[in-house]
């Protein structure tokens, strides 16, 4: 490839070759060479011409002969047609993997960023050791901007090696992350591989290394046994994902614990001085001020203690804190490009069946009298979670109830009231302090599992029993759309998405509501086909997180028994798919079976499809509730429609209070234990005057006045350090040096039609083709079959990545299939002993054309340059790129009159008016070619423009802040940008005007320099 960069980390003990400097080109073994970085006087680093970083090779000038050497000139018989110049300058900017500009990492990696999502990286540039604290709302892009961060660290140099902490259940999707999309290969670091990576170890050497890149489990490696092995060997880039989970404070309760142990972890990482840290999260304030001033505390410790909404206070979080609403985004940037335009919430009900009413009566009846009679209080609170785990269960499904009453309480462990709280809140509710969904969706269980010898159980006398036996067996005559109504409109909601081209995702909290639901819905919705219309699949806690993910390629990319997968499908899952895993691609309406009791968790829900990515301009969300079923309707009043509310006034999601558990559990004791029964109406549930009216109408208050809060602090800091217009600058220069997706597209069209086997590789239209690699050049052949894999033809998609139909391939600049036609193209372009039909760009052409009225000339150089990158320990990094440019002048070469660039680009797209007589076009670039040496100085002083413009750039992106002393950050001596070697001309490409035909004789008539009179 023509593009290629090699980093150091550091400057070599002795500057280079004292006769083969960085960027020359020389001749050893046979070919031609750039030297690199690295090199000394006793060892060349050199990097074949054209080739990749996989092909750089150590030569041993006292041992080899190593020779300067010239890149060769066009030859005049080497012409082209008027798309070679094109080509031929795409090849070579879609080939770069490394750009001159300021961005290193940008021509490496798959996917293009929005503009908005520069802005993190922007501002990680501006600081010395990064620390940044993302917290984008959900569906924005967070994964891309840190991404885009780490990818960019590790490429100038700055980190050497990266270490992602996250979930067990999104550890596959953030290697895959990783790699798909920014060429980072990482381990995955769990308790499922701890065993394999210790043995494949060396003795005595950690798992490890700092120059290493991981995705590691939080909770796993925060245990004592590899804590301080991890810390010691820690990389000195750390992500930490859903970093709200490692906040801490004085508070006590249920899951203090665990978050003090991640707390301490990333204290004790984060107190090196030296250690960049990216901190993700979409909630980074729960409500609750110390948790968050802790957060902070891990970027800057001022940050802890500071006031932060004036003055120095604000002026330091502002360097360090990132936080956009949707809207922000498109107000500040105009950007909806591949978010949704909007999210269409419903809520459907259902009535329950008489006998369903009547069982839930029953189970309330029940709760009521067993909680009534429970000696001492220790006793009722266990009473009380098993009854309402019980009441919750049926309202999920009859599966949910049966396997309640068989399942052991964990409530029953409780030694206080206190611990009976903690537990039954984790195991029933859907608490805002619930760190994650992963464990939440099996069922809580009861006070008594029928058939059970617990001797906690003994409170029970055997008609208790008897009841719950007679429950469990009512509960599974319910089972199915002829009496459970909720299952029943489900169906019909789901038939209705699909009918609409919709493709939903179902949530349940429990496990065996999730598998119920899944069988009765496979079942009627592919009722009576002969084959199966739609795929219905199930993925549950139950699964680890590898087959989770498995279970979602068998159902969008896999299919069953190796069949192709359906057009349409159906997810039903848990909550364990409620945070951080994308489903955008294939999924666009989320149907909620079971009420989330957290507002948090139904956004998450819904937020894994409206998100970044999705192709949808309108997503749906369904809310299904029962409208006689109380529980169902204290749910929706106190929290959902609340939640709703705020959510469309602000465009922001605002946490619960922490006093919505009080709240909820005073409703609920009134209901079941009081009998009071509560009026669905408007913002209360019961009149003010009474306590938990009361209770309700101040738990509102406190929410509003969060949301307000929130709304304020979210004006502040949307980030406005970093301007709209100087990422738009930026933007575009790293699109004028590196190509579009646009450009790729073009390119790779003309260059496969342009290979005229027979049959021709290509059949389609603009937006697409479909392609036959059997008619490709064997080079190209094996390299498209490897990718695209051995079916033929295969449809291949000119679309963003995150946009490319299903079943479709998405070419990318940096996709393999496109690394190889670019390759290929330049290859065969500097190798003229190829059969001609593979060779669709040529170094030269004459074109005659009405795009000009003077003879015209354009070059395709190349120029090398060395970057100096400060380092943050003082030594400086050699890093070498390349820049291809077209430069083009009017007349003569003895008196050339130079084109301003954007004039020179446009010439690209000239077409040819009339055929042009070989011999004469031979003939003009024969000219042009012996003038090559008296233009070589411009071509010079071109290079060292763009090399200053470049020096610029990098500059511009790394101005510093002001910091809270009033002081400007540290300074970046040694920033330079090196022009090296002379400049290589790759294309020689002239352009006549049309000749004008003299009406009075016939003739056409030209002056004798070809321009038109």
């Amino acid at each position: 490839m023509p593009s290629t960069s090699q980093s150091t980390t550091a400057a070599p003990a002795q500057d280079g070759h004292p006769d083969f400097p960085v960027g020359l080109l020389v001749r050893a073994r046979g070919r031609e060479w750039v030297v690199l970085p690295k090199s000394t006087p006793e060892l060349l680093v050199l990097r074949p011409l054209g080739g990749t970083d996989d092909d750089i090779a150590g030569v041993l000038p006292a041992l080899e002969t190593v020779e300067h050497a010239r890149f060769a000139p066009p030859s005049p018989s080497d012409l082209g047609d008027q798309s070679a110049a094109g080509l031929l300058r795409s090849a070579l900017r879609i080939g770069f993997r490394s750009s001159a500009g300021p961005f290193r990492s940008l021509a490496g990696i798959s996917v293009e960023p929005r503009p908005y999502q520069l802005v993190p990286l922007l501002m990680a540039l501006r600081q010395e050791t990064v620390r940044l604290l993302i917290a984008d709302d959900v569906g924005i892009g967070k994964t891309v901007e840190s991404g885009l961060i780490a990818a960019e660290l590790l490429a100038q140099g700055d980190a050497q090696g990266l270490v992602v902490l996250c979930s067990p259940a999104l550890a596959e999707q953030w290697r895959a992350e990783l790699r798909g999309k920014f060429g980072i290969d990482a381990e995955l670091v769990l308790a499922s591989t701890i065993g394999r990576l210790e043995r494949s170890r060396m003795y005595g050497l950690s798992v490890f290394r700092r120059d290493r890149n991981y995705v590691v489990s939080t909770d796993f490696i925060k245990s004592p046994r590899h804590r301080d092995d991890f810390i010691k060997n820690c990389p000195d880039l750390v992500i930490v994902d859903e970093a709200h989970t490692c906040t801490a404070d004085s508070a006590q309760g249920r899951g203090r614990q665990q978050r003090q142990q991640r707390y301490a972890l990333l204290r004790t990482l984060a107190d090196d001085p030296t250690r960049h840290l990216l901190l993700v999260t979409a909630t980074p304030h729960s409500g609750k001020e110390e948790p968050f001033r802790n957060l902070l505390g891990l970027l800057d410790n001022r940050l802890e203690t500071m006031i932060l909404d004036r003055g120095a206070g604000r002026d330091l979080l502002t360097q360090h804190f990132v936080q956009r609403r949707r809207a922000d985004i498109r107000d500040d940037f105009r950007d909806d490009a591949n978010f949704p335009s909007d999210r269409l919430s419903a809520e459907v009900d259902y009535t329950l069946h008489a006998d369903y009413r009547r069982l839930l009566d029953e189970v309330i009846t029940y709760a009521r009298e067993t909680v009534r009679s429970a000696d001492g209080a220790l006793q009722q609170r266990i009473r009380w979670w098993s009854a309402l785990a019980l009441l919750r269960a049926l309202g999920s499904s009859p599966a949910a109830v049966r396997r309640t009453l068989r399942t052991r309480a964990g409530v029953q462990d409780a030694d206080s009231v206190t611990e009976a709280d903690a537990i039954g809140s984790r195991t029933v509710t859907d608490s805002a302090d619930d760190e994650s969904a992963e464990s939440a969706d099996a069922v809580p269980g009861t006070l008594l599992a029928p058939g059970a010898t617990d001797p906690d159980a003994e409170s029970l006398d055997e008609e208790d029993k008897t009841r719950l036996l007679a429950m469990a067996e009512a509960a599974g005559a319910l089972a199915g759309p002829a009496k459970d109504r909720k299952l029943k409109q489900l169906i019909a909601t789901v038939k209705e998405l699909l009918d609409e081209g919709y493709n939903p995702i179902v949530f349940c909290r429990f496990i065996s509501t999730a598998e119920y639901v899944k069988e009765h819905l496979d079942s009627a919705l592919n009722k009576g086909r002969k084959t199966k219309a739609y795929a219905v699949k199930a993925v549950t806690g139950e699964l680890s997180p590898d087959q989770r993910v498995a279970r979602i390629a068998e159902l969008t990319e896999e299919g069953e028994d190796g069949e192709a997968p359906l057009e349409q499908r159906v997810l039903v899952a848990t909550d364990c798919l409620s945070e951080g895993v994308n489903l955008q691609e294939s999924f666009d309406a989320v149907v909620h079976y079971d009420l989330a009791w957290n507002p948090t968790r139904h956004e998450q829900r819904e937020g894994r499809v409206d998100r970044f990515g999705q192709r949808r301009d309108l997503v749906k969300a369904v809310t299904l509730y029962g409208a006689d079923n109380a529980i169902d309707g204290i749910v929706l009043d106190v929290l959902l429609r609340k939640h709703a509310r705020i959510r469309k006034a602000t465009g922001i999601s605002v946490p619960v209070p922490d006093s919505s558990e009080n709240v909820m559990q005073a409703v609920l004791e009134g209901l079941i234990l009081r009998g009071e029964r509560p009026e669905f109406e408007q913002e209360s549930l019961f009149t003010v005057e009474s306590a938990v009216g009361k209770q309700t109408a101040e738990l509102h208050r406190a929410w509003q006045s969060a949301a307000e809060r929130e709304t304020a602090s979210r004006s502040r800091y949307a980030q406005n350090a970093v301007k709209k217009d100087e990422v738009a600058q930026e933007v575009a220069e790293v699109r004028a040096s590196l190509g579009t997706g646009e450009e790729v597209r073009r390119f790779t069209r003309r260059a496969l039609a342009a290979l005229r086997g027979v049959p021709g590789p290509l059949r389609g239209d603009a937006d697409g083709f479909t392609l036959n690699s059997e008619a490709l050049p064997a080079a190209l052949r094996d390299a498209f079959d490897t990718f695209l894999g051995p079916r033929h033809p295969r449809p291949v998609a000119f679309h963003d990545a995150p946009t490319a139909p299903r079943g479709e391939v998405a070419l990318t600049r940096t996709d393999p299939v496109v690394a190889s036609v670019a390759r290929f193209v330049l290859d065969a372009a500097l190798d003229d002993q190829m059969p001609q039909w593979q060779r669709p760009a040529r170094r030269c052409g004459v074109v005659r054309t009405t795009a000009v009225t003077k003879r015209t000339t354009l070059l395709l150089v190349r120029y090398r340059f060395q970057l100096t990158l400060p380092g943050r320990d003082g030594v400086n990094r050699q890093q070498l790129a390349e820049d291809a440019r077209v430069l083009a002048f009017r007349g003569g070469a003895n008196a050339p009159e130079w084109l301003p660039e954007e004039d020179a680009i446009a010439l690209l797209e000239a077409r040819a008016a009339q055929n042009t007589q070989r011999e004469f076009a031979q003939q003009r670039i024969e000219g042009i070619l012996g003038s090559l040496e008296s233009l070589m100085p411009v071509l010079e002083e071109r290079g060292e423009e763009l090399a200053a413009r470049l020096l610029d750039s990098h500059r511009r992106v790394r101005g510093a802040f002001r910091d809270v002393r009033g002081m400007t950050g540290p300074v970046r001596r040694g920033l330079r940008v090196d022009v090296q070697g002379s400049p290589d001309v790759l294309g020689v490409y002239h352009y006549l005007p049309v000749p004008v035909l003299d009406s009075t004789n016939g003739t056409d008539e030209t002056t004798t320099n070809g321009e038109a009179r």
